[in-house]
């Protein structure tokens, strides 16, 4: 009898461990669904949040995505609320997924990777839960990259950012990119202003030179025309696909430097020969999705609100050879104050009072 018990436990335990997908820890293969507003395949944002995934199936074999492209907004949270019983794993990037708070409380079973955004329920109050990690990034980091790359390289001694809305993003974009020419100014020698044309403002003291949209190329062109007309030799875009538009008008410009932003945008930039990008600055989305979808799948997940930044190799700059344009003096000038910003000793600003002292300026 003992030896036929042993053999009924050995059999099953041979069943369980043949029912274990292939790549999949805890006997589990994760099924992934991201939730997009205008696809995987946009070129920026998404793509990047996509590319964490794929990145993390390459190790993973049991493991499956699915992607859904809603370009109605209203429908996104709906949408996530119809498919939750189908997936293990929710990748959701950009703030249209702020509400979706109430799902992740009714469904405590499931995971839920929200980009860009924290989250609330259907009354607005703030969400914090064990199976949500929510990523917010410290745009003014890489915004400072990019106004260090812009002030060391322009010729005219004229550059400027170019932003979607006066959202919070927007804003730490502008403000870093502001700090990063005023330390540039004070630490290398230039003598770089940044152009703002008043007709653009962001209003209540915010400056820059806004859109007013985040799907505007044609205003973002026009917008851009305007400031290359002021003599601004470099322009950084962080304005979604209304940065498309000044990317066209630096394209059909001569002379003249786009820096791309979150992503690596060098491939967008090709004019013939050549190619108008001089760098971008970086949200490393793909690696922040990646490292959350294997702490699901070996059992370290931990909800969190998390504010990422070049401490955990989340905020940058293209740096990569053939992917960006930078002079080696230009080079050398911007891993050094990475590495300020990585250690503490540079805080870039995200105010407008802040941008004439922030710690690292003086």
């Amino acid at each position: 009898m003992k030896k036929l018990i042993a053999l009924i436990c050995a059999a099953a335990l041979l069943m369980s461990l043949a029912a274990v997908p292939a790549g999949a820890e805890g006997g589990k293969a994760l099924k992934i669904l991201i939730v997009t507003s205008s696809g995987v395949d946009d070129g920026n944002f998404n793509q990047d949040c996509y590319a964490g995934i794929q990145s993390f199936l390459a190790d993973h074999d049991g493991c499956t995505v699915q992607d859904i492209k809603e370009p109605n907004f209203a429908e996104l949270i709906p949408t996530v609320e119809k498919s939750v019983g189908d997936y293990d794993v929710f990748v959701l990037p950009g703030f249209n997924f702020g509400m979706v708070g109430d799902i992740v409380l009714a469904n405590p079973d499931k995971y839920f990777l929200v980009v860009d955004s924290t989250i609330m329920d259907s009354e607005g109050n703030p969400v914090t839960a064990e199976n949500a990690f929510t990523m917010t990034y410290k745009e003014q980091e890489g915004g400072f990259m990019a106004g260090v790359a812009a002030a060391v390289s322009s010729q005219s001694g004229k550059v400027a950012v170019i932003t979607g809305m006066p959202y919070p993003s927007n804003l730490n974009y502008q403000f870093g990119f502001m700090g990063g020419v005023q330390y540039a100014n004070a630490k290398y020698g230039t003598a770089v202003r940044c152009v703002e044309i008043p007709s653009f403002s962001g209003g209540d003291g915010v400056g820059g030179n806004y859109v007013g949209a985040f799907d505007d190329e044609a205003t973002g062109k026009v917008v851009a025309e305007t400031l290359i007309a002021e003599g601004c030799d470099v322009l950084f875009a962080a304005a979604g696909q209304s940065g498309n538009g000044v990317l066209t008008a630096v394209k059909e410009a001569s002379g003249i430097w786009f820096i791309g932003c979150d992503v690596d945008q060098y491939d967008d930039g090709r004019k013939g020969e050549g190619n108008v990008v001089l760098t971008s600055a970086l949200k490393v989305m793909h690696l922040d999705v990646q490292r959350q979808l294997e702490a699901i799948c070996n059992g370290t997940f931990a909800g969190q609100d998390a504010l990422l930044g070049a401490d955990t190799d989340s905020t940058g700059y293209v740096s990569a050879e053939g992917r960006q344009q930078l002079s080696e003096d230009a080079l050398n000038k911007l891993a050094e104050c990475y590495e300020l910003i990585k250690t503490g000793a540079v805080v870039p600003p995200t105010t407008p009072e802040g941008v004439a002292d922030f710690p690292g300026l003086n």
